[in-house]
């Protein structure tokens, strides 16, 4: 896709936006939730929006899969048939979502966001000990993985805690070691997703890559403060702020009026 003619306030708005998303992210997750409202905002085709985010997310789960495998925090052999599973399921959400019409995009993505957003603030963290299994990991690996996947392909914001509370739910993992596993996951959903959005033309590349030097950034500055901030505030804030621009969004396309 051709670079929109955005100005320069607004390529460094989506920058600063990328820099707080990779911060709060690393912190406590759902960057997505800020960094897809910001994209819309700025008046970038739902498609685009989708598809640049990708790219620009991409960079964090691709570091962090990197360095949780180098140093064997999550073994490749036993993630390789998930991430297989989930890298389907995201190119088939990420192709089908290529077919819905814009309009219909332009309401359902901030609906879609608004939900996640009220979901990731109001739901309870899982039980960090190990527990029982309560599905098959045939099920599992065929059925619960390649449908988150399928949501990431389509939308994607939060879909590193839903993988993170199906290994806790489903599998009866302890909470520390399934949030690991959630990374290379949503890595490859993010692949999969990214090579659809490419091979369709929906990346806005300037836009994208001032974003992942601004996820890189963010996310070096949140691990300084990793343990020095209470998870739930961050959750917060996340969510005031994806909310507040979304309502922003509603407004300036007529669809709610702010007296």
């Amino acid at each position: 896709m051709e670079l929109l003619p955005l100005s320069a306030d607004l390529y460094l708005f989506l920058f600063l936006i990328a820099v707080l998303a990779g911060f709060l992210d690393t912190l406590a997750g759902g960057g997505g939730l800020i960094s897809m409202p910001a994209l819309i905002l700025t008046g970038i085709p739902p498609l685009a929006a989708l598809g640049t985010n990708k790219l620009q997310g991409s960079m964090g789960t691709a570091t962090a899969t990197y360095l949780l495998i180098k140093n064997k925090r999550v073994s490749w052999r036993d993630v390789r048939p998930l991430m297989i599973s989930a890298f389907l399921g995201a190119a088939l959400g990420a192709f089908i979502v290529q077919f819905i019409n814009t309009q219909v995009l332009a309401f359902v993505i901030p609906a879609v966001l608004l939900f996640i957003a009220v979901y990731f603030l109001m739901s309870l963290q899982p039980k960090s000990n190990e527990g029982e299994a309560k599905m098959s990991y045939r099920k599992y690996k065929n059925l619960v993985i390649p449908t988150i996947g399928g949501y990431d392909g389509m939308f994607g914001p939060g879909t590193g805690s839903f993988f993170a509370m199906v290994g806790v739910s489903c599998r009866g993992h302890e909470l520390i070691s399934s949030t690991a596993v959630a990374k290379p996951l949503n890595f490859a959903t993010n692949i999969a997703s990214l090579l659809v959005f490419l091979a369709a033309g929906q990346i806005i590349w300037l836009a994208g890559i001032l974003m992942m030097t601004g996820q890189g950034i963010g996310a070096w500055m949140g691990a300084h403060y990793l343990f020095k901030v209470n998870p739930f505030y961050i959750r917060v804030l996340v969510v005031v702020m994806s909310t507040s621009m979304l309502l922003k969004y509603c407004h300036s396309m007529g669809w709610i009026s702010i007296t």
